[in-house]
């Protein structure tokens, strides 16, 4: 049976051409005593804009493995599908990210809905979860509300495991369930009955991906109350902990953190935790890669610097069309942006150090950076242009990508 172990790191490539680099930062970290298992994800948008094929990926992280001469398990995730899609990544993929944020608030049938009432009708009173200082009230009408809006979306959830059990096999991949691409938080005591109606439908999820309080953007640093987030999440993993027991729920079940690439300001905060609680945790990063990627060509020569101003420039005409997909996920302020006539004025360095995830850097500007990490799309449509560059300069974007993964990523959390 295939287990995802304590650590994992989500490496997420738009254009597939990164994939020792980026099992190279995990190499580093094993060197230390760290170890992730990779898991190479890329959404059905993202293929879809790309216009890539999920073999592309998994081709990617086969090569990778054989040229780093990895001897771990890696994985290739499905992210973020849902049953019209599936069939797609089906023969490629052994990790299989659940999306049924679309479903949250939907009504099961009412036998549906009192049996799981009548199941957890125990916890009906006072809560006591070991490690929470303060008990969780329970009404029957908030229990009842709460199996209201998650239920329908973990049965959804569980149709999508069966149907890829079906195909694939009990026990072959990696089921994971995210519900965080909405705009409200799900609270602990929400997070706990999710996990009950895993069990109740019997799905044997290794990872959840909940809505955590606070913004998540793409690609730039967390936004919101960090002391509030350190509560929050602590309490996660201590419902986690006490529903895997509870629901007999697979003991290496964890939180996974969409969106996570970035985070810095919580990266210390989620790292204390786990360990503070002996807990694991997936982080899934993406578009850090691209952006990556854009700054090594800036460094590369002029011609590269050339190329991905080009790209910046035509996002700028472009940036309804591409920001739309991203709405929740990327807070763009249009006054910071550059203008075309100042990006054509910059040198290599400073189109870098604008772009390069440093907060305190002079330079840095993370409206640039998040319209740079929805502009991947121009990059696509460039032919081979933006390919052979890629392959071109190789070593120096590679570089980039490496540190970016160990140095900012990885040494921040562990």
């Amino acid at each position: 049976m295939k287990k995802l172990s304590k650590y994992s790191f989500g490496i997420g490539d738009r254009f597939a051409h990164q994939g020792e680099a980026q099992l190279s930062a995990l190499v580093k970290a094993a060197q230390l005593g760290v170890e992730f298992t990779p898991v190479w994800n890329k959404s059905n948008r993202e293929h879809t804009t790309i216009g890539s094929h999920p073999v592309d990926i998994r081709n990617e992280a086969d090569r990778a493995v054989k040229k780093v001469g990895w001897q771990g398990d890696y994985f290739v995730d499905a992210d973020h599908i849902n049953r019209s899609n599936v069939d797609w990544f089906i023969e490629s993929s052994d990790f299989f990210t659940l999306d049924v944020a679309d479903f949250i608030g939907k009504k099961v049938d009412p036998k549906e809905l009192k049996n799981f009432m009548d199941q957890n009708e125990k916890y009906i009173g006072q809560l006591k979860i070991p490690g929470i200082a303060e008990p969780f009230e329970i009404s029957r009408d908030l229990l009842k509300q709460i199996a209201e809006k998650f239920l329908f979306a973990v049965k959804e959830a569980s149709l999508i495991y069966k149907y890829i059990a079906e195909k694939k096999g009990q026990g072959t991949f990696i089921p994971e369930v995210s519900m965080d691409e909405v705009e409200e938080a799900q609270t602990p005591l929400e997070l706990f009955f999710i996990l009950s109606a895993l069990s109740f439908y019997n799905l044997p999820a290794q990872t959840i991906a909940p809505k955590f309080t606070g913004r998540f953007n793409k690609g730039v640093d967390y936004v919101g109350d960090t002391a509030f987030f350190k509560k929050e999440f602590g309490q996660d993993l201590l419902v986690l902990d006490f529903a895997i027991k509870e629901f007999n729920l697979p003991e290496n079940l964890k939180l996974s953190i969409h969106s996570g690439s970035d985070k810095f300001s919580i990266y210390p905060i989620m790292g204390e935790l786990i360990k503070k609680y002996d807990k694991g945790i997936h982080i899934k990063t993406a578009g850090t890669t691209w952006l990556e990627e854009v700054i090594g060509l800036a460094l590369a020569d002029d011609d590269s610097l050339q190329l991905v101003k080009k790209i910046y420039i035509e996002a700028l005409n472009k940036i309804e069309e591409l920001s739309a997909p991203y709405a929740t996920v990327i807070d763009i302020n249009f006054e910071q942006l550059p203008t075309e006539s100042e990006v054509k004025d910059w040198s290599a360095s400073k189109f870098a150090n604008s772009l390069r995830h440093i907060p305190d850097h002079q330079d840095y500007n993370s409206s640039f950076r998040q319209l740079m990490h929805v502009a991947y799309k121009l990059a696509a449509n460039m032919s081979n242009t933006y390919t052979d560059a890629l392959k071109k300069h190789s070593k120096i974007v590679g570089d980039q990508v490496c540190t970016n993964i160990y140095e900012r990523h990885i040494k921040r959390l562990l």
